[in-house]
């Protein structure tokens, strides 16, 4: 078990981060995070430069105040939307691709079009600094490109190593000393790739390592290797995050590969389609609330489960509240999930306390 230190507290590591995208996490109340056992949440820069945008995060001192989260957080950023806001080809810069908001990728940085009022935005290494700054998460992420699933060699070889450039200017970028500065491995699903970036961003003065262009459509067992690769090279002084993957099947294997936290949307995003999770014996299965056959069943979604939402409804009210589209249905369903996550993360610790992991 390990402790990443932040200004508004510590991390104890393995650690779940659930996504704050906009600033909250969907459907829960600023009030409910502790007590759901959450220690530290992921914003992202691209979407809260687009809005409510930087000079009025900054008019409140930071996200933490205006958002109301008393928790430290990670920030993303802005080069996963190279990926998500791109297009789909295979084999095609996103760059080159029509009708995505991802207009350009060179040496200086990304231009995007805004998705929210079609202006374009140029994000350099220096201006991601600089917006997470103003956010003022505690652990930022240095600007990369998360390369897309499907880029041949030659455009994965030459997008990692931009990244690495990119890493050496938010280095010098960097001025704020109560933030921790990430460094982000790429290189495909490439082997060689992967490992150059690997010592390259493990050699440099950063105070994590993220790895990076990972869960972006590849084979679970691509997935896998691609950590694999790189954990031989990971220091053991430094923390290390798995950006967008929470897959609770995965996580013990690559907690023992070296990873300390996780980043994922997964628990918020199939509860607001009422999916929630539940124990089955040792496995951990998924119940959809939207089932006719719950109609009438009295049990709560999982009958170990303490959280306020099975302590206190059953599978009945919230097949109902589903069917009905009543709004609290997001709320118990979001804060099942949550709570779910977190409990496997703390017994988790745990097991690697008395020595089991």
């Amino acid at each position: 078990m390990g402790k990443i230190t932040t200004p508004r507290g510590e991390i104890l590591t393995p650690a779940f981060v659930p996504v704050a995208t906009k600033g909250t996490l969907k459907a829960i109340p600023p009030k409910d995070i502790k007590e759901l056992g959450v220690q530290v949440a992921f914003v992202n820069t691209f979407h809260l430069v687009d809005d409510p945008g930087l000079e009025v995060i900054e008019k409140f001192g930071g996200i933490h105040k205006y958002a109301k989260l008393d928790i430290p957080l990670m920030s993303d950023s802005g080069g996963f939307q190279v990926f998500s806001l791109g297009g789909k080809k295979i084999g095609v810069p996103r760059s080159e691709e029509k009708g995505t908001p991802v207009l350009e990728i060179d040496e200086q940085g990304v231009c995007f079009r805004s998705p929210k009022n079609g202006e374009e935005v140029l994000f350099t290494p220096e201006f991601s600094i600089q917006a997470q700054k103003d956010i003022g998460a505690d652990i930022i992420m240095a600007f990369d490109e998360c390369i897309f699933y499907g880029a041949d060699k030659k455009y994965t070889e030459k997008a990692t190593e931009r990244t690495h450039r990119w890493l050496l200017r938010c280095i010098k970028a960097k001025k704020r000393k109560d933030q921790t500065l990430y460094g982000i491995i790429q290189g495909g699903v490439f082997k060689d790739l992967r490992i150059d970036s690997a010592k390259f961003v493990a050699k440099q003065n950063i105070d994590g390592i993220a790895i990076g262009g990972v869960s972006v459509g590849e084979t679970h067992k691509e997935l896998r290797d691609q950590v694999k690769w790189v954990a031989l090279y990971l220091p053991e002084h430094l923390p290390c995050h798995l950006l967008g993957v929470g897959r609770i099947e995965d996580i013990t294997e690559f907690i023992k590969l070296g990873i300390d936290t996780f980043d994922c949307a997964e628990p918020t995003r199939i509860a607001r389609h009422g999916q929630v999770f539940r124990r089955q014996g040792q496995k951990i299965m998924r119940l959809d609330a939207m089932k006719g056959s719950l109609r009438g069943d009295k049990n709560p979604i999982d009958k170990n489960c303490v959280c306020y939402t099975c302590q206190n409804f059953s599978l009945s009210f919230l097949h109902h509240l589903f069917q009905e589209r009543e709004l609290i249905a997001y709320y118990l369903a979001s804060y099942h999930n949550l709570f779910f996550f977190e409990q496997i993360f703390r017994e988790l610790r745990r097991q690697i306390a008395t020595g089991k992991i």
